[in-house]
């Protein structure tokens, strides 16, 4: 079984416009999920988004940033369920940034799923897409 999304985009965009995407409350609102982000190490946040029943999802994500290095490295923990404290998804997010000579890469692994996670990690994997996909629809309306 599956236990994590790997997913990579490259982007024509340099290291600092991509960052700002992953780390600031109103552009990770525009992409991904309204939010209460600040960039400090272990710091608390929450994603929130509409519940979905079916995946017995409340529509809410409480994370907490355990890594960062500027530019370079963002990681976070994604948990959720149908209450704070009883989760049913306690994953990790790891963005990596790159610098390229025409761009920058980002890279994303979510890891951390369980055997009774499956759907979810299904749903999340296309997810990711769509939403890295509306990122650069925004990076690019700017």
């Amino acid at each position: 079984m599956r236990t994590e999304i790997k997913h990579t985009w490259f982007y024509n965009q340099s290291p600092q416009e991509i960052w700002d995407y992953l780390t600031k409350a109103e552009l990770i609102e525009k992409w991904l999920m309204p939010n209460d982000f600040e960039l400090k190490l272990g710091h608390e946040f929450k994603f929130t988004t509409n519940p979905i029943p079916s995946l017995n999802l409340d529509g809410k994500f409480y994370c907490k940033i355990l890594e960062i290095i500027p530019l370079k490295k963002l990681v976070y923990s994604w948990n959720g369920g149908l209450s704070k404290n009883n989760p049913t998804l306690e994953t990790i997010v790891k963005w990596t940034i790159i610098a390229r000579e025409n761009g920058t890469e980002l890279k994303l692994v979510h890891s951390g799923f369980k055997k009774d996670n499956a759907s979810i990690l299904t749903a999340m994997f296309d997810g990711w897409d769509k939403n890295i996909q509306k990122m650069l629809n925004q990076i690019n309306s700017n």
